[in-house]
């Protein structure tokens, strides 16, 4: 059965209908999206689903396939319930409500039922987080008739995850969840929103992307994450912009001169990350996809050693792959675990996954 499947079993009610919206991997271009920097995410096929029904009250009832209980919350007492957190799972749905509300003021709000069922594995660095969110928001605009586009719609899950649940993340993931098509990476202007589509190739070259599941599960609303935020809005206020968007690789020099150790890395990783997003689109564009690979294994390179978010499973499924063939590979996803994502050669995949499997057996 589908995530669609479960979610319509689950529900228990005649459905207004079923909404999806699909998890994302990122191509290149990590922790830049909240320094209004560049990414490259693409959609991948699992999905997460929410089936509506329509009550006769005024009450939010979110059920998952995920944990046992359902959640009410009043539409009334939506804000008291938001400010004073503590929701778990429920944080995501209910805050999209709340978010949703909170951007459409105007939408004929009501009742309903919301049960949730998804495709996409929970901490891995594939937001299943963004996934809920775009599922939600989609159903919701509908219902309620709010009337908002897709790129509003990404807004309404980034408040949700930033002040409902309490992630310091920018909206990367919810615009690729949202915008995101088949065959193609969105190339996203985290500063204006701006988005362009960008053919992959991979398949008429050859290649495939493995996505490698390290089963060490991250969370975005955790220490470490926000420890490097606040690191790069240190560093773009000691230059006196907005942003490290507004920084290049020229500027390096000078942010080893005035900054500690630990943040001139972090700023560099931000600087080079941003280059290497703009260098993939143009090789993309002018070569093809099998030119990619040594940007990706550079990006991994800077996350592990000057943004320091890798962990060591991550990079044992990066360098197993790079030896089984791989053009490139990195981390993907916040770091502190998740996934790694590979470029190889599809007829290589096989030998490849025999050899992560073997390479973490023997690591224990």
């Amino acid at each position: 059965m589908t995530a669609v499947d479960d979610a319509r079993t689950l529900l228990a009610a005649s459905p207004e209908g079923v909404w999806s919206a699909p998890g994302r991997a990122n191509l290149i271009g990590e922790h830049t999206d909240y320094n209004e920097g560049f990414v490259f995410p693409f959609a991948i096929a699992q999905r997460t689903a929410a089936a509506v029904a329509l009550r006769d009250d005024d009450v939010i009832r979110v059920r998952s396939t995920f944990a046992p209980d359902a959640v009410e919350v009043p539409l009334a007492e939506l804000d008291a319930r938001i400010a004073a957190g503590g929701l778990d799972w429920a944080g995501y749905p209910l805050g999209v409500a709340w978010a949703l509300l909170r951007e459409a003021p105007d939408a004929t709000s009501r009742g309903v039922d919301i049960a949730l069922a998804s495709e996409v594995p929970v901490g891995a660095g594939l937001s299943s987080s963004a996934a809920i969110e775009g599922a939600v928001a989609s159903a919701l605009n509908d219902v309620w008739n709010a009337g908002l586009d897709k790129v509003a719609l990404a807004r309404v899950g980034r408040i949700a995850e930033n002040d409902a649940v309490g992630a310091p993340t920018g909206i990367m993931d919810q615009m690729a969840s949202m915008l995101g098509v088949a065959d193609a990476a969105t190339f996203l202007d985290c500063r204006t929103l701006e988005t362009r589509a960008v053919p992959l190739g991979f398949a008429d070259a050859g290649l495939s992307i493995l996505v490698v599941d390290t089963l060490v599960e991250h969370a975005h609303s955790t220490g470490g994450y926000r420890e490097r935020r606040e690191a790069c809005e240190r560093g773009a206020a000691a230059f006196g912009v907005a942003a490290l968007r507004d920084l290049t690789v020229d500027d390096l020099p000078r942010a080893e001169e005035i900054l500690d150790d630990v943040t001139f890395r972090r700023v560099r990783h931000i600087i080079t990350e941003n280059q290497r997003v703009l260098d993939t689109v143009a090789t993309l564009d002018a070569e093809g996809p099998t030119a990619i690979g040594d940007l990706l294994t550079a990006s991994h390179a800077s996350m592990r050693d000057d943004f320091e978010i890798s962990v060591p499973e991550l990079d044992l499924a990066v360098e197993t792959t790079l030896a089984a063939g791989a053009l490139g590979a990195r981390m993907t996803g916040g770091g502190f675990g998740g996934a790694a994502i590979a470029l190889i050669p599809t007829g290589l995949i096989p030998a490849a996954i025999e050899a992560v499997l073997a390479a973490f057996a023997a690591s224990g």
